[in-house]
């Protein structure tokens, strides 16, 4: 009887150190997030930074060079098409030298004697044609008795015809003498003391979008004065990664985010332009870049609350579709060449493998081997292998 009870309570306490090292070693469930598969609308988009611009603008520039007066207009004043928005007094020639008007004055008086010699050289080919018409006048009333051979006539002739294209080459040759005569003339001619002044007009009704120069200044020929457009008509220019670029189409959809407002606006792609540039990026890295641009759906709204040169980020929608399968991207990760995800059910972790679609930056599209409402882990953690327990937080 003692021997039953001493064997019971030594099996009962090896059951005990069995159960307590059964719980020491037995494998802790890992905690982890989850999300649930679901069915709803999913788009793919293109994100990139973009700035507003006026899409017809005119950069008033001054035909010479003078004297600017002061533009009293403001950026964002009004103007109408013809309005005068600035004047320009041209500028004063410098005055001659002693040393440039002695030059200019020998200039003239070879222009005149050019001009001489040219005279005298029209003479001279006048009084040879006289000549030449009376010897074939001549000529002539002997060919008709048979007093010269008719060589002698076509050699008149001949002569004649030379003459007269040495008279007019006389003539044009006392022609050109003459004008630069008149250019050496007006070389030294004095500038005027008061220039007229010139009136630059607006080209457009719009309103003033930069102002380059506010005071009085002396401008070069070409220097740029205003730009005048019409902030109604603002576009979007964003440059694209031409890799991205190669996927937009012409009426993509587009929303318009971080413009400083709370709603997105809309807009659609107008053009993609066929030629791009390189950019280096705040990186240092050099990238091929495509500029995409894009109407506003409403051009007056966007007016209202944006201006030239503001930035937005574009969101181009290159793929949509109403209803999908979708988890989060972050629940993927690569087995093999597939896409698998780990499957929560009944408190274990179980791999599968699944058919992905498009992605975007949160989601992703399951195509096959997966239901709506599944159990899929978020970010696993590098410890948690298949079939190992897990304790769930999250959906």
């Amino acid at each position: 009887m003692w021997r039953f009870v001493k064997n019971r309570r030594l099996l009962l306490g090896a059951l005990v150190v069995a159960i307590i090292l059964a719980a020491a070693l037995w494998p802790e469930a890992i905690e982890v997030d989850v999300a649930r598969a679901e069915r709803g609308p999913m788009q793919v988009t293109i994100d990139e930074e973009g700035e507003t611009r006026v899409r017809e603008r005119f950069v008033l520039s001054a035909p010479v060079a003078g004297r600017l007066q002061r533009i009293e207009l403001e950026p964002g004043d009004p103007v109408r098409r013809g309005e005068v928005v600035a004047g320009l007094t041209p500028a004063t020639p410098a005055l001659l030298d002693a040393r440039t008007r002695a030059e200019l004055d020998a200039a003239v008086q070879a222009a005149r004697a050019v001009v001489g010699q040219a005279r005298a050289e029209r003479a001279r080919a006048a009084a040879a044609l006289d000549r030449a018409q009376t010897s074939l006048k001549r000529e002539e009333t002997l060919a008709e008795v048979g007093a010269v051979s008719r060589d002698e006539l076509e050699a008149s002739r001949t002569a004649l015809r030379n003459a007269d294209q040495a008279h007019r080459a006389a003539e044009f040759g006392v022609a050109r003498a003459e004008q630069d005569l008149e250019m050496a003339r007006a070389r030294l001619q004095q500038p005027s003391a008061h220039g007229r002044p010139i009136e630059i007009h607006s080209p457009v009704d719009g309103v003033v979008l930069k102002r380059h120069h506010e005071s009085e200044a002396v401008v070069p020929s070409g220097e740029p004065l205003l730009e005048v457009g019409d902030p109604g008509r603002l576009e979007v220019v964003s440059d694209l990664l031409s890799t991205d670029a190669v996927r937009v189409s012409p009426n993509d959809p587009v929303r318009l985010v971080q413009w400083g407002g709370g709603e997105p606006l809309a807009g659609r792609v107008r053009r993609v332009e066929p030629s791009g540039f390189m950019k280096v990026s705040a990186l240092g890295v050099e990238e091929q870049r495509v500029n995409v641009i894009i109407d506003f759906t409403d051009p007056v709204a966007a007016s209202r609350v944006l201006g030239d040169a503001y930035r937005v980020e574009v969101q181009v929608v290159i793929w949509q579709k109403p209803d999908v399968l979708k988890i989060p991207v972050g629940s993927l990760f690569r087995r093999g060449d597939d896409w698998a995800v780990f499957v929560v059910n009944g408190g274990r972790a179980i791999v599968r493998s699944l058919g992905i679609g498009h992605r975007n930056g949160t989601d992703a599209e399951v195509l096959k081997d997966l239901d709506a409402g599944a159990i899929v882990v978020q970010h696993p953690p590098d410890t948690l292998t298949d079939g190992a327990r897990s304790s769930t937080r999250g959906k």
